[in-house]
């Protein structure tokens, strides 16, 4: 039988997570946006695609989530996205409110579903989604550290002019400026980061991972969406194929790596149970120091929520 699948928010990353989905031709994919008609065209389009790109047309368009019901996952995209110089932390209000609504939905609709919140800001949204909906810890993880690596290995792959196949990279942390780029996990065809070049030049690449989000929000007037809508669409990959990957993932922490009720990104084991597993990388003195400031930072966000 094949799988089902919403997406709510037929946007930027809505719809690229949505078609990535739907070429992997596995599941019926449901697109909820509460513009009228825009979902449904933009589901249209989809699904003509289809006979382009050779994968079936399962693509259904809606403003309401009867369509959605008894889906196995609901990835939550919905929300307003930032613009130039607002940081994440400024979107929290508005935000908050609108993944409550969708996370009360999606959740009466489906109630054994696992929930992808892709939404911003990521970490706080995770944990509005938790209370919301009521669900236990591994039914509901945040994409962020997916998106965060591959810009990371993205920017290691252009500075050593190598595949970004070879560039093996993993990011820890809150899905902001204070995120953990690894370097002591970083490697490229197996050789450390750190043999092929300089503290210095590693530095810059690390920083600008950090500020990667930022970055293209200044070129494109708002945020990026084919690599996080490709990331989404990973994750999902994983728990409905019950692949049981480890990714780096945000997920709630219940004492790893010394962090307790708090949404972080980790690496990950994702299957059909969604969060199966949290990884324990063993991390530099300085890189402890920097999670635990990122940690910090993801805290002062969730303490203005409604919802914790």
């Amino acid at each position: 039988m094949r799988k089902k699948v919403t997406v709510v928010g037929a946007g930027n990353v809505g719809a690229t997570c949505a078609q990535e989905l739907a070429r992997r031709d596995y599941a019926d994919v449901v697109l909820v946006d509460i513009i009228p008609n825009y979902p449904q065209g933009k589901a249209l389009d989809l699904n003509q695609a289809g006979a382009v790109l050779g994968y079936e047309p399962t693509i259904t368009g809606s403003n309401g989530y009867e369509e959605s019901a008894d889906s196995d996952v609901v990835v939550i995209t919905a929300g307003k996205p930032r613009s130039p110089g607002m940081s994440r932390d400024d979107l929290v209000t508005t935000n908050e409110a609108i993944v409550s609504a969708v996370t009360k939905e999606a959740v009466r609709h489906s109630p054994k579903a696992i929930l992808v919140v892709v939404s911003n800001p990521l970490d706080a949204m995770c944990h509005v989604a938790k209370a919301l909906s009521r669900f236990q810890k591994n039914r509901v993880v945040g994409m962020a550290g997916i998106l965060d690596t591959a810009r990371f290995a993205a920017f290691i792959s252009q500075e050593l002019d190598v595949s970004v196949k070879d560039v093996t990279a993993v990011v820890l942390g809150g899905h902001g400026d204070q995120m953990v780029p690894v370097v002591s996990a970083t490697n490229v065809g197996g050789i450390p980061l750190e043999e092929l070049m300089p503290k210095s030049r590693i530095r810059k690449l690390v920083d600008r991972t950090r500020f990667g989000g930022g970055e293209l929000v200044g070129l494109l007037g708002t945020s990026a969406w084919y690599a996080p809508g490709a990331a989404a669409a990973q994750m999902v990959d994983s728990i409905c194929l019950d692949e049981k990957r480890v990714l780096p993932c945000t997920a709630y922490l219940e004492g790893e790596y010394g962090i307790e009720g708090l949404y972080m990104g980790v690496p990950a084991k994702l299957g059909a149970a969604g969060v199966e597993d949290i990884v324990k990388l063993r991390l530099t003195p300085e890189e402890k120091k920097m999670l635990r400031a990122s940690a910090a930072a993801v805290r002062d966000v969730v303490s203005v929520l409604k919802k914790k």
